[in-house]
């Protein structure tokens, strides 16, 4: 019983742990850019997207799918950072395993 009793406590500090590190991850940001700089977006560990900025130089009336195409790579590669931060955050508690629903 006393192994029972220390493993529960184990689990709950476990768990205290990996609340505190998803609390974490909402205040760092992650930046992503493309066109060399071009178009800049900021997110939170949540995948959250905090700010975008673009450059008045790649506003083009005449080729606004350039500047679609360049805020979705910025977006995209901000959520990529996002993604391994959380990924690399929760490997300290699974040991690296993949468990659906944690983050």
């Amino acid at each position: 019983m006393n192994n029972m009793n220390q493993m529960m406590k184990q689990v709950k500090k476990m768990q205290e742990q990996m609340l505190k590190a998803q609390e974490e991850l909402a205040e760092k940001k992650m930046v992503g850019t493309s066109g060399g700089g071009a178009v800049t977006v900021e997110v939170n560990g949540h995948k959250k997207v905090l700010s975008i900025a673009i450059k008045p130089e790649v506003v083009d009336v005449e080729d606004i799918e350039m500047l679609q195409d360049l805020v979705i790579t910025a977006v995209n590669d901000a959520l990529t950072k996002a993604e391994d931060l959380a990924n690399d955050d929760m490997a300290k508690f699974t040991g690296g395993m993949k468990i659906p629903g944690l983050f």
